[in-house]
Order: C-alpha cells, then sequence, then structure tokens
C-alpha cells in the first residue's frame, strides 16, 4: 500500500520538524514548508509530476500570505486536497473562517501530538469514505446552522444527540435548551433543499449527515 504523503506548513521551523518526526515515525510521508508561498511551489511541483498530498496542515497565523488565503487559493483553483488548521486562533468566529476556506478540522495550540495523529487518521479516513459531499449550500446560513452542517460534514455517517450538538454549537450558553437544536436543524434542512434529507434523525440516536 502506497504511504500517504502529508505537507506541513508553519512559519515554526521546530514546530514542523517536530510533526515531521512524529508523523514520519507513524508511517506516513512528509513534506515540510515555513510559508504559504513555500506551500504553493511544493504543491505546484508536486502535480507537475503527477503526484498529490493526501493532507495539509496548515497554520494559520504566517507572514505574508496567511493560511486561511492559502486555503482559500487551493480551493478557488479546485485543489480538495484535506486542510486541518493548526492555529492559536481557537474562538468560534475563527473556526467559522477556517471552515469557510474550506478545512476539514481544526486543532487549536498548544496541543499534543496524539491528538494531531487523530485528528489526521480521521480526516484521511473521512476523506477515503463514499459519502459525497453537500452540493447545495444556502449562502444565508446563519452562524449556528454553519457549526451544526460543519460538526455533520466533519463526521458523516455519525450521529451526535442533541447534547453533544448543544455543547460543540452552544458551549457557553446554559440557557439554551435542546429544543434549540430541532428548531436549528428543521430550518438548516429546509434551506438545504433537497440536501437536507440527508441530514436524519436516528431514534435513541440523535442527528446525523447519511
Amino acid at each position: 500500500m502506497e504511504m500517504q504523503r502529508i505537507l506541513v506548513v508553519d512559519d515554526e521551523e521546530d514546530l514542523c520538524e517536530i510533526l515531521r518526526f512524529n508523523l514520519e515515525a507513524a508511517g506516513y510521508e512528509v513534506d515540510t514548508a515555513h510559508s504559504a508561498e513555500e506551500a504553493l511551489s511544493i504543491i505546484d511541483k508536486h502535480s507537475a509530476a503527477a503526484t498529490h498530498h493526501d493532507l495539509l496542515l496548515l497554520d494559520i497565523m504566517m507572514d505574508r500570505m496567511s493560511g486561511i488565503e492559502l486555503a482559500t487559493q487551493l480551493r478557488r483553483n479546485g485543489n480538495n486536497t484535506p486542510v486541518i488548521f493548526l492555529t492559536a486562533l481557537g474562538g468560534h468566529d475563527d473556526q467559522i473562517r477556517g471552515f469557510d476556506a474550506g478545512a476539514d478540522d481544526y486543532i487549536a495550540k498548544p496541543f499534543s501530538f496524539d491528538t494531531v495523529l487523530a485528528r489526521v487518521r480521521a480526516v484521511l479516513r473521512r476523506s477515503a469514505s463514499s459519502t459525497p459531499p453537500m452540493t447545495t449550500i444556502d449562502t444565508n446560513l446563519t452562524r449556528r446552522e454553519h457549526l451544526i452542517l460543519n460538526l455533520f460534514q466533519q463526521s458523516p455517517g455519525k450521529f451526535f444527540t442533541r447534547e453533544e450538538i448543544l455543547e460543540a454549537v452552544w458551549p457557553d450558553d446554559t440557557l439554551v435548551g435542546e429544543r434549540s437544536v430541532d428548531v436549528h436543524i428543521a430550518r438548516l434542512r429546509k434551506k438545504l433543499g433537497t440536501e437536507g434529507q440527508r441530514i436524519v434523525n436516528k431514534t435513541g440516536f440523535g442527528y446525523g449527515l447519511v
């Protein structure tokens, strides 16, 4: 079986080398770049050689071109390589910006390598699954609806209880009840049109994307 290749992009050279060492020890081939511009050059070279990366580990806060800008440019160019953002920006608004740019997952610094490895494996499994992405997305989704949809898209086939959705989408609001989950999902389904039928409620398990 061909080894999966990961590109680590971070302007902290020491962090790049630590991630490279540990990922290679876990069985991956690893390239590193210390800027978004260098990452683009590496990606172009692989494209010219008819090879590709299976995953990008991408820092957001870098000089000149940010990780958000890099991910946006790649998606605009038709590059759908899965992206995990590594960043010190852990707020909900920052996460939304990351997911809007095409991120598949989001890891806040500081982190343990065990966390990184678990997320890497999860994203690579999802990218290899046959579950098709949503094709009809209403651009008028609210912030909460967007967070719910991103939660489902990160783990297609997994069902989340109302409590788990509350913790993911309303972590600091103890006044919000489970009824709010039902209301937001009903609105989300409506906005997604026929694609909304893929968000189902399985009795005893919760909501999920199928």
